[in-house]
């Protein structure tokens, strides 16, 4: 989260008269998302054990087992709907993006290195082991009584629920970008956004956290390869 608030915040404010000084807006910004994703964690940590979600290779790793043996499974699944989210990713911003947000986004430069670590590490954590853990788990206590594992209905509920989440968080940044948020480019940002979290929150539920992890991240390095040569 700090890398991508130290490269993009500044960019976006360098025409808005801002409240405090831009360090301490940067500070704040910081502070709040680690206090979230730290809460996260937390919820992770407690939830997942009871309804049967997990991240392998940390489990692995804090129980002095093997890390390669836990990541072996999820890393597959992981590279192909890495490369498909890449491809699926360049698509969107290439050809599919209204001209409007795809003239805004070139003025904006957000470094590879900064996109993976908070796609690929921070939206996982607040979005499939915080929030699609927490909404399965408060499907699994209320509706199934705690009984067994989370009927599938529940997770694939708690999958789009976050998805959806996910599709609107980003929202304000594309409000920061066009001057008018308009419905149409309201329904392209959840929508496409959506797509992917509704894929990563498949692979978190189906193979562990890592694999979303991997996904998301790796999506961003294909997208960025991809690009190169047009850029």
């Amino acid at each position: 989260m700090a890398a991508l608030v130290v490269t993009l915040l500044p960019q976006i404010c360098d025409d808005v008269s801002l409240p405090a000084p831009l360090w301490l807006v940067m500070v704040a910004s910081i502070t709040q998302s680690a206090l979230l994703v730290a809460l996260a964690v937390w919820l992770g940590v407690l939830l997942t054990p009871r309804i049967g979600l997990s991240a392998p290779a940390f489990e692995a790793m804090v129980t002095a087992r093997s890390v390669m043996t836990a990541l072996r499974p999820q890393i597959f699944p992981g590279l192909i709907a890495g490369v498909l989210g890449g491809i699926g990713l360049f698509a969107i911003g290439g050809y599919a993006s209204p001209a409007v947000i795809a003239g805004a986004e070139q003025q904006f430069t957000i470094p590879l290195l900064a996109r993976v670590l908070y796609g690929g590490i921070t939206e996982e954590l607040l979005l499939r082991w915080g929030v699609m853990t927490l909404l399965t788990w408060i499907a699994w206590r209320l509706l199934q009584r705690q009984k067994g594992t989370p009927q599938p209905v529940f997770v694939w509920l708690a999958i789009v629920v976050s998805a959806l989440l996910f599709g609107a968080g980003h929202l304000p940044a594309a409000a920061m970008q066009v001057e008018e948020l308009t419905a149409g480019l309201i329904m392209f940002v959840v929508g496409a956004n959506t797509a992917f979290g509704v894929l990563f929150g498949y692979l978190f539920w189906r193979y562990g956290l890592e694999a979303a992890i991997f996904a998301h991240a790796l999506s961003h390095v294909v997208s960025y390869i991809i690009a190169m040569p047009a850029a």
